[in-house]
């Protein structure tokens, strides 16, 4: 026999005290004044042996009722039952209930969907609890939930908690799982403990698993009987898995074409597949792809034209499917009256005008008149309020003062973009030194030399086509190949990147940058490597440098509350300055209002939600009765293959472990009653000392009467 507290048994000595009290009692002196009464000895005597017999029946009663209480606190328990009539214990054991809710349990097949299965499971394993028994819930999602912790089983009370839940919109955090059920049921006392693992065994999450994830799972059942219980599905699912912003500028009165691309998961074709385009929840273009392939993926362009200023919530979504979550991509668009650039121009060769050109150049030969361009000499730099502008292009500026450098890294840390262009009149050690000023250098690499990249006939080296998916090589893959190939580069720098400097554009054949790009507090910095004007390059002359210079622009501009987020990650609103308010306020897409302080952190002001739980858009807000920002939030599409094991796999999976696999409700069934083959005799126990108590109550009443009575005879 076994305890599940030891260390009450030291209460046991207290079974001493039922034994000093009869000894103590021995020692009473009775006196009699009354002379006559010498004459009754002999019958007190015979009495007074009968009532020390009683006396002692008494005390082997209460120390019987102290030993059996102490045996119930003890929680004595027996695994080795064969021997024992089942009548004597009871079956009872801790159990541990852990619930995958990741949002591919949404995925539905007819009328239910993975998670409603899975909810029906959970009442199969409630089947085989005994009330009293302890329970703990958990949903397992990217941030694991505990809805009861050792919860006295009331099955009433826990049906209604299944009846609330739902499937989150998280992945599935699989490596955290062992842990948190091992915790779990070591904090449990109980005679047996169970462990249900209630999944849809998504191929993506558990198959070819790590060496050590495998071994964290069968290291579970040192802890508790373990149990994985499946539930699936079908493997159909459309999902939009990117939007993003291909062309145009976010401007009023403008047009912008995004790129919203569809992947079908499933293992049948998929034909007419319409997606809409939102602004502010208004329909504003529509397109139908004609077919998607198995695992192929479909891009459609989605026009969205913008006839306010201020943040425009926009998104792509899907007709409904098998899984809904996936069905929407989200992002935001800060529209602006004007931009305001400022263009410092080191020489007198005329790029300021190609560049003022290029900013405000359209399509249909017409001019945007939404760019506000002014073109400065550099020599006139210290003279210009930089917070005027939104933008500041440097173009082969020769060099600037260490204050103006200390001001640049200001201006992008505030938020707003730097784009820096080279040229022959560039100190290259100058500029290496002002750069380095600050923790973070100003420029996204360290100059070394001009490097010839023409040939004998003086063509230059073309664009790398294989260009990264970055806002700004979007619309240059718009281009024909021929088109793109036009433009050459007869010079380039040659530089060394900085460790958090990243190549944007390269030259076609080789590994040198053409265009790098860092991050400086809440700003961007922009790097060429070649110069703006004719001198190195025929860029200017070609469709490129409008295309790349204009989405530069829209992208520096962007606010940071722009970028999409995913489920799961944190929520930041920032500040160049402290804010009057002590505290920001978050609206989620579900309607709850969160509030949180603001912060200091690394030279600006923060306030920030660390786990964004829902998908869809929040409003950050300074204060309740300040305008909102809003911020997209997106699923994690990694999710969105909802394809999952096979039984076989499955078992093959845990073929080596310890771990039963529950394929069907019989199965499930069959591992909760084999699992419970041990015995608790705490109850026994707890009733026998009980029942003792009150036998010896009543015989301690009846001894007293007794008493009484003989004192009156007497």
């Amino acid at each position: 026999m076994s305890f599940l507290n030891p260390l009450i048994l030291v209460a046991g000595l207290g079974i001493g005290l039922p034994i000093l009290a009869h000894l103590l009692s021995r020692y009473q002196v009775q006196r009699t004044d009354w002379a006559a009464m010498r004459f009754l000895n002999r019958s007190v005597r015979v009495r007074s042996r009968q009532l020390r017999l009683r006396d002692i029946l008494l005390m082997c009663l209460r120390c019987l009722a102290l030993i059996l209480l102490v045996l119930a606190f003890a929680k004595p328990f027996m695994k080795d039952t064969d021997k024992i009539p089942s009548g004597l214990g009871e079956r009872r054991a801790g159990v541990v209930i852990a619930l995958d809710a990741s949002f591919s349990m949404g995925h539905r097949d007819g009328s239910s969907s993975r998670f409603e299965k899975a909810l029906e499971k959970v009442r199969t394993i409630m089947e085989g609890i005994r009330p009293g028994d302890p329970v703990t819930l958990v949903t397992l999602a990217s941030e694991h939930r505990v809805l009861a912790r050792n919860m006295v089983f009331d099955p009433a009370r826990f049906d209604e908690l299944l009846q609330d839940l739902e499937p989150t919109s998280e992945p599935l955090n699989l490596a955290s799982v062992p842990q948190l059920l091992e915790a779990l049921a070591d904090g449990m006392e109980a005679p047996q403990k169970e462990i249900h693992i209630v999944t849809d065994m998504q191929a993506c999450d558990w198959k070819d698993q790590p060496a050590w994830l495998g071994d964290a799972f069968n290291d579970l059942t040192r802890a508790a009987v373990t149990t994985l219980v499946p539930v699936r599905g079908g493997s159909e699912n459309l999902a939009i898995t990117g939007l993003e912003l291909v062309s145009g500028v976010l401007r009023k009165d403008t047009i912008a074409r995004y790129r919203a691309t569809v992947r079908n998961y499933g293992s049948d074709p998929v034909t007419n597949v319409r997606v809409k385009g939102m602004a502010d929840n208004v329909t504003v273009d529509t397109k139908t792809i004609p077919a998607i392939a198995p695992g192929a993926s479909e891009t459609i362009s989605l026009f969205v034209q913008f006839h306010n200023s201020g943040p425009v919530r926009i998104s792509a979504e899907l007709d409904p499917d098998p899984l809904l979550a996936d069905n929407v991509r989200r992002t935001v668009a800060y529209i602006r009256e004007q931009v305001a650039v400022l263009n410092v121009q080191g020489s007198s060769a005329g790029s300021g005008a190609l560049i003022a050109a290029a900013l405000q150049a359209r399509g249909d030969g017409a001019e945007l008149e939404n760019f506000a361009v002014q073109s400065v000499p550099w020599t006139d730099l210290p003279a210009s309020d930089l917070s005027q502008f939104d933008v500041v292009i440097l173009d082969n500026v020769p060099d600037i003062t260490p204050e103006q450098a200390r001001a640049f890294e200001a201006y992008v840390r505030a938020g707003r973009g730097l784009i820096w262009f080279a040229g022959d009149n560039v100190d290259a050690a100058a500029w290496n030194q002002r750069s380095a000023l600050g923790d973070i250098p100003l420029l996204p690499a360290v100059i070394e030399q001009v490097v010839n990249t023409s040939d004998a006939l003086g063509v230059g080296k073309p664009l790398d086509p294989a260009m990264p998916d970055h806002s700004i090589c979007r619309p240059l893959l718009s281009l024909p190949g021929d088109l793109l190939g036009e433009t050459r580069f007869r010079k380039v720098l040659q530089v060394k990147p900085a460790a958090i400097g990243t190549t944007v554009l390269s030259l076609a054949g080789t590994a040198a940058p053409l265009l790098l790009e860092h991050s400086l507090g809440r700003g961007q910095v922009f790097m060429f490597t070649t110069s703006a004007d004719g001198a190195w390059n025929n860029m200017a002359v070609t469709p490129v440098f409008p295309m790349v210079l204009q989405q530069m622009v829209t992208y520096l501009t962007a606010r940071e509350f722009e970028k999409p987020r995913l489920v799961g990650d944190s929520l930041s609103l920032s500040y160049a300055d402290q804010p009057d308010a002590s505290e920001a306020v978050f609206d989620t897409p579900d309607g709850e209002i969160i509030t949180v302080p603001v912060r200091k952190f690394r030279n600006e002001y923060v306030a920030f939600i660390d786990h964004a739980s829902k998908d869809g858009f929040y409003l950050a807000r300074v204060s309740l009765q300040a305008p909102g920002q809003p911020v997209a939030v997106n699923v994690d599409i990694g999710e969105s293959d909802v394809t999952c094991l096979s039984p076989v796999d499955t078992a093959n999976i845990f073929a080596d472990s310890e771990i039963t696999v529950a394929q069907t409700d019989d199965d499930l069934l069959a591992v909760v009653s084999q699992a419970r083959a041990g015995l608790s005799f705490w109850m026994l126990f707890l009733s026998a000392g009980l029942a003792l108590l009150v036998i010896e109550s009543l015989l301690a009443q009846r001894l007293r009467a007794l008493r009484g009575a003989g004192g009156q005879e007497a």
